[in-house]
């Protein structure tokens, strides 16, 4: 049976997540395959909200799914879809269901997208739906009105600890600690010695750091990556070893490098767990595992 994040959280064990997308579409037989795969290998496993401004079967629908087959879901929330009239609604219904875990993002813009018409709707942003939740906790809706029946959660946001300038990261980090981040997954870091003055700045509050680990499946991604996406860098060093790497063995290469940091960063003990994320292959995430040094979360 699935422990409790926020005890996982509490219990100072090295943290594990990965997450799954959900399909364009209705047929889940992939997404159960992933998650009878990863379910025990892992603490939690997020579920992507219309990642990327693509649309999807839904994080909610995903998260019941990861549920009902026994993992431990995060269900993933960006405010760009919904106003906080659905936004609160659809964290009553997750209650209900049993999903008490919550990654509150603000979301990518809809020009990303592939529903480039839409209209976006950013009546929050995530520290005001972290604040929102813990509203709802307190026995209130966002209106002021008593609830029937409360909530519990355990919420948490994402940080780029990569961005630059980072100031404005740093800010955005602490006012979503004010605003009730229990914990946060990282963007994708690469830069260990980056990381690692973060963390400095981060230990001084009360929010467990996972670190985020993006699979690098070739030197063509990683050096779009470095070029293309903000708030993330990826030394030179790793595209040359990546492009160094006999044909036909990226993929074991961005593996061997995952699991590489994954090991760094638990035995220095530098962040409190790490956020696997395979972006489509989360097949892989077991190897990936091996590579890092971890069997099944204790």
């Amino acid at each position: 049976m699935a422990q409790r994040f926020r005890e996982v959280l509490k219990s100072g064990a090295f943290v594990v997540t990965s997450e799954i997308g959900p399909p364009k579409g209705c047929e889940l037989s992939k997404m159960i395959h992933h998650i009878g795969l990863l379910k025990d290998r892992v603490h939690a496993l997020n579920v992507t909200d219309n990642q990327s401004s693509v649309m999807r079967f839904p994080s909610l629908g995903g998260a019941i799914l990861v549920k009902e087959n026994g993992g431990e879901p995060i269900l993933q929330m960006t405010c760009r879809d919904r106003n906080r009239m659905a936004l609160q609604s659809d964290l009553l219904f997750a209650s209900t269901r049993g999903i008490r875990n919550v990654l509150c993002l603000t979301g990518d813009a809809i020009t990303v997208g592939d529903h480039k018409t839409a209209k976006s709707v950013f009546d929050l942003d995530s520290a005001q739906l972290l604040k929102a939740i813990r509203l709802l906790e307190s026995g209130k809706d966002m209106g002021g009105n008593a609830l029937d029946g409360g909530v519990e959660f355990c919420a948490g946001a994402i940080v780029t600890p990569e961005a630059r300038p980072l100031e404005p990261q740093l800010m955005k980090f602490e006012k979503k600690v004010e605003c009730g981040a229990e914990f946060f997954q990282t963007q994708a870091i690469y830069d260990l010695e980056n990381f690692r003055r973060f963390m400095d700045y981060a230990r001084r509050f009360p929010a467990k750091i996972l670190a985020g680990i993006v699979l690098l499946t070739s030197a063509r991604m990683a050096k779009y990556m470095a070029e293309n996406v903000p708030g993330i860098f990826v030394p030179p060093s790793l595209i040359e070893e990546l492009a160094g790497a006999p044909k036909g063995q990226a993929l074991a290469k961005g593996i061997e490098i995952a699991g590489r940091m994954i090991r760094t960063l638990r035995e220095e003990k530098i962040c409190d767990g790490v956020h696997i994320m395979a972006i489509g292959r989360e097949e892989v995430v077991p190897q990936i595992l091996q590579e890092g040094g971890l069997g099944a979360p204790a």
